[in-house]
């Protein structure tokens, strides 16, 4: 019901076509966890390509909107910057990262690839 964003017909579109694993974890009382979250709906974290010593972040606006989203992580990240789309930073991308994350603003359908780099 409602409009695609209101119904969460790209939720549902990926957990259709990429549906969870489920694995026997090591121990019964395991803490539950997430390498990443995003703070809006309308934001899908599309890929997370591993480096050696970083990680890329491709997440793209969904719903045609203009929204600001946080990206928070547990991996232990030291600098964050904007890079494009063949993953070479940009010169003026640098994130602050923040105890609520990385705050990133998104037009409608816009792109974002985040270069996160490992603390040692």
């Amino acid at each position: 019901a409602g409009s695609f964003q209101e119904a969460g017909v790209i939720q549902q579109a990926y957990n259709l076509n990429f549906p969870l694993h489920v694995v026997p974890a090591s121990c019964a009382q395991c803490p539950a966890w997430s390498a990443f979250s995003v703070s809006s709906p309308a934001i899908v974290l599309e890929t997370a390509e591993d480096r050696p010593e970083a990680v890329v972040v491709r997440l793209y606006e969904a719903h045609g909107s203009t929204v600001t989203a946080w990206l928070q992580t547990s991996l232990p990240i030291k600098e964050a910057m904007l890079c494009d789309l063949l993953e070479r930073p940009l010169a003026q991308g640098h994130l602050l990262l923040e105890q609520r994350g990385l705050r990133l603003s998104f037009t409608p359908f816009h792109v974002l690839s985040v270069l996160l780099v490992w603390s040692h």
